[in-house]
């Protein structure tokens, strides 16, 4: 009980102080297959309407330990190509989007818009935050093979705090003077994320940035803390490439660097093995933390399923049995497959 008390203090004092400083949006496994949600460039990168449904419990067997749930919603305006890309999961009736012609015959993409939506539910102690994004992005073409696409989004963040559960001690009834009053105490930003995204049929490169609008969060009483906490930029930066190992399967390793000032800067190893996108299988290393596996697959190319779980090599093994985190995903208008996929009715 003890050790969870002092979770949540440090946690309290991670946005209570300004010279603490970690990282305040969710952590993901398996964004490797939804990259749309680091990234609002990726906002109609596809031929058709992409739903992303998604669940992960993490540190399973910690009191408090965070869950994240969220829903994202993109696709295009004016596209009228069948091109696939790095991390598109389908295929056009006819070809091997993995094969060696397609990859031969492969052209960029015209210009074209895309919008999204993304909503995201986190929950890590006695925070609770609810954050809702509308996104839109521009893809051009960059000369005969690859897609440059830029995207910004634009909504709310809404940061709760839970006090009635900030106890000093099991089962008392005395409550951290640093926070005032009781019940649920929040506050809600306007925040802005912004992307880019250079892409082609076999490779991908990524720089996104949320939280740039400057944001001063403060749960505690004026009279036991002067100083706010603040809402820190988090930077990405991504890129990977599709490997051809034969018609049918293809692998696609991809790094991804996170930066949140002023902690160390995370380094994420990633591996990915699919058979004729139909299934996959995965890894992932994240520097000084642990690793990853995951597996999926895409039924009638109308939706998708996969899982991934995470073990860590840090002491919070000894108090969790790891992560999971769950991807449900649904395919809208679907042109690779327009004879069975309902135009209307979902």
């Amino acid at each position: 009980m003890k050790l969870i008390r002092l979770q949540i203090l440090i946690l309290l004092g991670l946005f209570c102080n300004t010279e603490l400083s970690a990282q305040q949006k969710p952590q993901y496994t398996q964004y490797i297959l939804n990259n749309y949600i680091l990234n609002p460039a990726l906002s109609g990168i596809e031929n058709y309407v992409d739903i992303k449904i998604s669940h992960r419990h993490q540190w399973v067997g910690l009191t408090d330990a965070p869950v994240t749930s969220y829903i994202t919603i993109q696709g295009p305006i004016g596209k009228q190509d069948y091109n696939t890309n790095a991390t598109t999961l389908f295929e056009v009736p006819g070809t091997n989007p993995r094969g060696k012609e397609y990859w031969e015959n492969y052209s960029s993409s015209p210009a074209h818009h895309g919008v999204g939506l993304q909503i995201v539910d986190d929950k890590a102690g006695q925070f609770v935050s609810t954050s809702v994004f509308g996104t839109y992005a521009y893809h051009l073409p960059i000369g005969k093979r690859a897609n440059l696409s830029a995207g910004i989004g634009i909504g709310a963040s809404s940061i709760r705090l839970n006090t009635n559960n900030l106890l000093f001690e099991h089962n008392s009834q005395q409550v951290d003077p640093a926070v005032f009053g009781n019940g649920t105490t929040g506050k809600t930003k306007i925040d802005m994320n912004a992307g880019l995204w250079l892409y082609a049929s076999n490779y991908f490169i990524g720089f996104s940035a949320m939280q740039l609008l400057p944001q001063r969060i403060d749960f505690s009483d004026d009279q036991t803390r002067k100083n706010a906490g603040k809402m820190a930029p988090h930077i990405f930066a991504t890129a990977g490439y599709r490997f051809l190992l034969s018609e049918d399967f293809n692998v696609l390793p991809s790094v991804m660097f996170k930066s949140i000032s002023p902690i160390p800067m995370q380094i994420d190893l990633n591996m990915k093995l699919a058979y004729k996108d139909k299934a996959w299988v995965g890894a992932s290393y994240r520097n000084k933390y642990g690793f990853a596996g995951m597996a999926g697959f895409n039924a009638m190319n109308l939706f998708t399923l996969s899982y991934s779980y995470d073990y860590s090599v840090t002491q919070i093994n000894t108090v969790s049995s790891g992560t999971h985190e769950l991807i449900l995903g649904f395919i809208l208008g679907n042109k690779y497959n327009s004879d069975t996929c309902p135009k209307n009715v979902w």
